[in-house]
């Protein structure tokens, strides 16, 4: 009878993957209704969108809506996780945090929630079924290693 860790042990790869896929979409339906004002639009905007090229609204959106949907493909999974990781400890510590310590307080868990799961990918990796694993860079020739 195999051991039931074996059986985690290869689902793994696939249960990391479907995580960095709904958490990219996740992130990505947050800088689209920033951005787009779908989904009901910006935060505190009644449906409407941050104005352009606004600090920081609007480059936390792009970074959402890019970063997002980055890590959704695989594709610079651990870049675009990183990057969005600190744009979420941004968004906790100057947007949130001022307004109390703990996230139910200052209602932050969205971005604490981010946060971590950001950086639980950067040292992942993308699992399986990332479109960036699809382009593999050839191996080094030993003659070109060598040199």
């Amino acid at each position: 009878m195999p051991q039931p860790s074996s059986t985690a042990d290869k689902a793994a790869p696939f249960a990391i993957g479907l995580f960095r896929i709904v958490i990219g979409l996740l992130f990505a339906s947050h800088g689209a209704a920033s951005l787009f004002g779908i989904f009901g639009g910006a935060a505190g905007t009644q449906g409407g969108t941050v104005a352009a090229g606004a600090w920081p609204s609007w480059y936390a959106a792009v970074i959402q809506l890019v970063c997002g949907l980055l890590v959704a493909a695989g594709v610079c999974t651990r870049s675009a996780a990183f990057l969005a990781s600190g744009s979420m400890a941004y968004a906790y510590f100057v947007v949130h945090q001022p307004d109390g310590l703990l996230p139910l307080q200052n209602h932050g868990e969205s971005s604490a929630l981010f946060c971590w799961a950001f950086l639980l990918l950067v040292f992942t990796g993308p699992g399986a079924v990332a479109l960036g694993s699809l382009v593999r860079r050839p191996a080094a020739s030993p003659a070109a290693a060598a040199a």
